[in-house]
Order: C-alpha cells, then sequence, then structure tokens
C-alpha cells in the first residue's frame, strides 16, 4: 500500500442501520419488561390468567362429541390455551401498555429521539410477545404430558399460525389503543374482541360442531385462523386449501389493522 494512499474504512459487522435499530427495540424492550415486573395487576393478567384458563376448556370439550369431528381433548384444548396466552399476555397487555406510556407522555418523548414509529411500537410490543412464546411453549409441553397429546402431524402449519397470532394481536392492540382514552379504560375497551375471539373462533367449542352457516361466519374472526392453523398443524387434517384460506384471512386482518394503526393511532394524550 502507497504511503499516500487513504486507509478505508471498513464497517464492523453488525453496525448497519437494521442492527442500530435492533439495539434500539432491545432497549426499550428491556425498560418495558422492568415495567411490567413492577405492575402486579398487569403480571398476573399477563402470566397467570392464561395458565388457569384452560382448565374451564379441559371441562367444557369433556362433554362434547369430539369424535365426530375427529379430535381429541389434547386437539381442542392446547389450541384454545395459547388463545388465551395470545388474547391476555399479548392484545391486552399491550393495549394497556400503549395506552399508558402515551398518556405518560412517554411515547412522545419516545419519537422526538432517534426511534422510529414502528421501532417504538415494536420495542413496546417484545416483552408481551416474548412472554406469550414462552406461555405458548409452557402449555404445549403441559398438554402433551397431561392430555397424551402426541406430536404435531404439521408442525409448519402451527408455527405458522403463532406467529400470525403475534403480529395480528399485536397491531390489533394498537388499534385498540387508538381509541382507548384513560388507562382505566384500557381494562375495558379489548373487552368485545376478546369475547367474541373467545365464544367464536373455536377455542371453546371448535367450528366443526357447529351449525355449517355459523362456522362460516365465525371463520371470518380475526383469531379464528390462528385457532384454525394450530389445530391443523396437531390434527394434521387441515387440507391446503383450508390452510391457505386460514393464512389469507390472518394476512387481510394483520394489514387491515396495521394500516388503522397508521391511520388512527395516537401518539399524544387525548383530550
Amino acid at each position: 500500500m502507497s504511503a499516500t494512499e487513504p486507509t478505508r474504512y471498513t464497517p464492523r459487522a453488525g453496525s448497519g442501520p437494521a442492527a442500530t435499530a435492533i439495539r434500539r427495540m432491545t432497549a426499550l424492550a428491556r425498560a418495558e419488561l422492568i415495567l411490567l415486573g413492577r405492575s402486579r395487576g398487569a403480571l398476573f393478567a399477563a402470566v397467570f390468567v392464561p395458565l388457569v384458563l384452560p382448565l374451564s376448556v379441559r371441562t367444557t370439550a369433556g362433554e362434547l362429541d369430539l369424535a365426530e369431528a375427529g379430535l381429541t381433548v389434547g386437539t381442542v384444548v392446547l389450541p384454545a390455551a395459547i388463545g388465551f396466552s395470545l388474547l391476555f399476555a399479548v392484545y391486552s397487555a399491550l393495549v394497556g401498555v400503549f395506552v399508558v406510556r402515551r398518556e405518560e407522555l412517554v411515547l412522545k418523548r419516545l419519537r422526538t429521539g432517534e426511534l422510529r414509529d414502528a421501532e417504538i411500537l415494536g420495542g413496546s410490543a417484545m416483552p408481551a410477545v416474548v412472554t406469550g412464546l414462552v406461555q405458548c411453549l409452557l402449555l404445549t409441553v403441559g398438554c402433551s404430558v397431561l392430555l397424551d397429546l402426541s406430536a404435531p402431524a404439521a408442525p409448519h402449519l402451527a408455527v405458522l399460525g403463532l406467529l400470525l397470532g403475534f403480529v395480528l394481536c399485536a397491531s390489533l392492540a394498537a388499534v385498540t389503543a387508538g381509541f382507548t382514552r384513560t388507562g382505566e379504560s384500557a381494562q375495558v375497551t379489548p373487552m368485545p374482541l376478546m369475547l367474541v375471539s373467545i365464544a367464536g373462533s373455536g377455542m371453546f367449542v371448535p367450528l366443526e360442531l357447529l351449525p355449517d352457516k355459523v362456522a362460516a361466519g365465525c371463520e371470518l374472526l380475526p383469531l379464528t385462523p390462528v385457532i384454525t392453523l394450530v389445530r391443523g398443524g396437531w390434527t394434521g387434517d387441515l387440507t391446503a386449501a383450508e390452510a391457505l384460506t386460514a393464512t389469507a384471512v390472518a394476512v387481510a386482518w394483520s394489514v387491515l389493522a396495521v394500516f388503522a394503526v397508521r391511520r388512527w393511532f395516537r401518539w399524544e394524550p387525548r383530550r
């Protein structure tokens, strides 16, 4: 190398824009995780409630004629348990996080720094998503042991359903937060979607046991494709057309939710 030739700068590995964004989101996620540990009510609702509610599904499933639909107690309880985790640990918990941080002007201050809007929402959602993921893994192991549930016949469908569920519930939480005025009302505004999902998404009563017209309407609910894919991952009875339809419905809801967040999410306190 010539003495007059300038030294070339070689970027360090992991120093690009994507790595920088991940570091910023991780730092925000750590702060949110600390705050979650300090809130006993939110911690109880997010961590313990989803682990207890499947017991009620176990009682209901024992009274249904599951053999007619080719199902077992395990293939009913596990998707329902995962659905509870998505609704309580991710959706409901994140509505409270987004609203409280907005009312405390945290979101407004974060927007004045280097964090982009997507990074703020993603970093804030990360602890809830990780909590939900850990719960789903524990519930899978518990159902496999206690309910004699065999290994999934189509694990890729179960993984796809779970990933779509995280994206969908986090996006819907941001949408709901946009229409929620206070931290107190954040305990109420998630209830309509949660009740509709619990009643009509196949969590308590599989869609195979419902009348055809009722089942056709329930298939369009936001959480139904997630439950369908997770259950189909274990039973292996889901056809390619049915899996594609469920995926399309979940993606459509996710795209609609992201559009609604961009249009109606509020970064400053509602007055």
